[in-house]
């Protein structure tokens, strides 16, 4: 059947894989197109095969979810993630969401949620089951009250904004040159863009800001 969206399942739970493989594969609207049991296993597959969604563990052996979302951010990689955990901490949901996972579902409520988390998060929307959507409501508010009270970061580039979210990572000037593929010079002067348009000043105020702000950013 064309069009159907193509999802990989990735648990190291045989019996937990075998639930959503069944609650997957009875719905026409998406083909199932592979299962890892390993973080290197699902992350060599999705940038070989490129599935649409893949719906990974947070706790993996090997790469955690987080570490293979983050690889897939760097890379630019098109397929769309979804976590899954059974834990309900907002800091967890907010790497998640900082590392681009559309979705994060408790696996208490995966094979009930897991269905219309898959549906959205391929439309291009986020989901969150609705034991934790509450994190979802104040991270947006957060965000929207740093924006008010910091209006320089609208005036942020895109460069500058992604040279925040890295230093909001603890990253060095190193260490942005090199993942950037910039010298650390021209990441110097980004940071004092940054500090001037966010009227920042002191040796370690950018670093603080980006750290007390970093799941609004």
């Amino acid at each position: 059947m064309a069009g159907r969206t193509k999802v990989l399942i990735v648990d190291d739970h045989p019996l937990f894989r075998s639930g959503l493989r069944q609650v997957i594969s009875d719905d026409a609207r998406f083909e199932l197109v592979g299962e890892a049991g390993d973080g290197e296993a699902a992350l060599k597959f999705i940038l070989e095969k490129k599935p649409d969604i893949a719906v990974l563990d947070v706790n993996l052996p090997g790469l955690s979810g987080l570490e293979i979302a983050r690889q897939l951010q760097a890379k630019k990689n098109p397929t769309r993630l979804i976590v899954l955990t059974m834990h309900k901490e907002e800091e967890l949901i907010n790497r998640a969401l900082d590392s681009g996972v559309g979705g994060f579902v408790l696996k208490e409520n995966a094979v009930a949620d897991i269905l219309d988390a898959i549906v959205t998060v391929a439309g291009g929307g986020h989901y969150l089951s609705p034991g934790v959507s509450g994190f979802l409501v104040r991270r947006r508010n957060r965000a929207e009250a740093l924006a008010a009270e910091k209006p320089g970061l609208d005036d942020l580039t895109k460069a500058e904004r992604r040279i925040l979210k890295l230093i909001a990572d603890k990253k060095t000037s190193k260490e942005i040159a090199a993942e950037l593929f910039i010298s650390p010079r021209t990441v110097e002067a980004h940071r004092a863009n940054i500090s001037t348009k966010l009227e920042l000043s002191g040796s370690h105020s950018l670093l603080q800001f980006a750290l007390e702000n970093r799941s609004s950013l």
